[in-house]
This record gives structure tokens, sequence and C-alpha cells, in this order.
């Protein structure tokens, strides 16, 4: 059997857990390397296991996660890959997995080096 106060206590703690979780949605987040990385950038494919090379190819990396993110491309060669991000050196990288993503932050515009699945490689710049 319910009784009362211990009713009240589920609405006070269902309200607070509310509130908690309405706090946490609200507060900014702190930029992450995903941040760093996250925009357009024009490049070449400069190896391809399976073809040709090929000028002025568009990359787009978006943030989908802490340290995470999402590279696409508007070429049909290059896969859409979500790779995890660590720092060393001074340049970020994939933290793991198939996919080299290489940013170089010290280069003016910065460089973005990536492989894909070892298949095919690209390189450009921010724009």
């Amino acid at each position: 059997m319910i009784t009362r106060r211990f009713a009240l206590g589920l609405t006070w703690a269902t309200a607070a857990s509310a509130l908690w979780r309405a706090a946490l949605a609200a507060a900014p987040r702190k930029p992450d390397l995903g941040d760093a990385v996250e925009g357009a950038y024009v490049g070449d494919v400069i190896s391809d296991s399976q073809g040709s090379s090929k000028d002025d190819v568009r990359l787009t990396v978006r943030r989908i996660g802490r340290n995470l993110v999402e590279i696409a491309s508007d070429y049909p060669r290059l896969p859409i890959v979500s790779v995890h991000l660590t720092s060393a050196m001074g340049r970020i990288l994939n933290a793991s997995g198939d996919t080299t993503f290489l940013y170089d932050r010290s280069k003016s515009p910065p460089h973005l080096d990536v492989s894909f699945h070892q298949e095919v490689s690209w390189s450009g710049e921010r724009r």
C-alpha cells in the first residue's frame, strides 16, 4: 500500500530529476576536438586503390559527439565515415580504426589528410 508521504516523495524525486536533466541540457558544453576540426575542406584524391586521382573534392567534417566526427564528401568514391579523435604533437588524429585522419592546425590554412579505410586517400585545406 502506497502512503501519502511515499507518493509525495516520489513526486519530489521525479521533479528533482526533471530539473537536473533540464539543467544538464541547458549547460554550455566545453569545446572538444570535434569542434576544432568541424567545417568544409577542399582538396584532391591523391591515391585510390581502385581508380585514378581526382581534383577539387569537397569534404565536410561534422561533429557528432564528444571527440567524434563524421566525414562526408561530394565524391561517391569516398564513403561516409565516423572517426574518434585524439591529440598528439600539436595535431589532431584518429584515436583508432582503419581510417587515417590527420589535421595539422599549424599550417595556414589548416591542412587535413584522410585515408578512407586505407583504400583511397584525400588531402586538402579548410575553406
